[in-house]
């Protein structure tokens, strides 16, 4: 694994676990040898964990459009920075540059990056091992809805695999560098038998 694209949010929240596990996370990607690829910003959870890679003399790559130059306020300190046009060539490009996904605690922005990066790994488009930073529960409901996604029948429980989480950066970040893709069902239900 070369690269971790890392979701976060742009807010550091409320709890102090949160900005130590997003910098002991940065701290273990240099330690393994894995570049960040992340939003760009200076600021929140995503701002920490560039911070510690670089102090640590790692490469982070920032993927962020021109538009959020002035709001998200841009890390001058990047080895590269990438600006795109949309968030939608932003999430893309940040999906080709890495070989992997973890999301921090974060609000609808984080929310929706990871979906995608999950729901681009169900239907194929990519294979990489996609995981959760579940600091203190954060990820909690959103695990519990997929697991009743599973269970009440709208996706295929060998999907819920898909998801890997854990509650400190050593334990998950082992696991995404371990990840085997598991075997999944057919999405489509209804198409099993036919």
């Amino acid at each position: 694994m070369k690269r971790i694209c890392v979701y976060a949010g742009s807010n550091l929240g409320e709890k102090q676990e949160y900005k130590k596990q997003a910098k002991e996370l940065g701290k273990l990607l240099v330690k393994n040898n894995i570049e960040l690829v992340y939003g760009g910003s200076c600021v929140g959870l995503m701002g920490e964990v560039a911070n510690e890679v670089l102090i640590n003399g790692g490469n982070v790559i920032g993927v962020m459009p021109s538009a959020l130059f002035r709001g998200e306020i841009v890390h001058q300190g990047l080895t590269e920075l990438i600006e795109v046009n949309t968030m939608h060539e932003r999430k893309a490009k940040m999906s080709e540059l890495s070989d992997g996904f973890i999301a921090l605690p974060g609000g609808f922005g984080t929310f929706e990056e990871l979906f995608e990066a999950v729901c681009w790994s169900q239907i194929g488009i990519h294979q990489k091992p996609v995981g959760v930073l579940n600091i203190e529960n954060f990820y909690d409901p959103i695990i519990e809805m997929v697991n009743r996604a599973a269970t009440e029948g709208f996706m295929n429980p060998s999907n819920q695999q898909l998801l890997v989480s854990a509650a400190t950066a050593d334990q998950l970040l082992d696991k995404l560098m371990n990840y085997e893709r598991p075997e999944l069902g057919a999405k489509w239900r209804q198409l099993e038998n036919k």
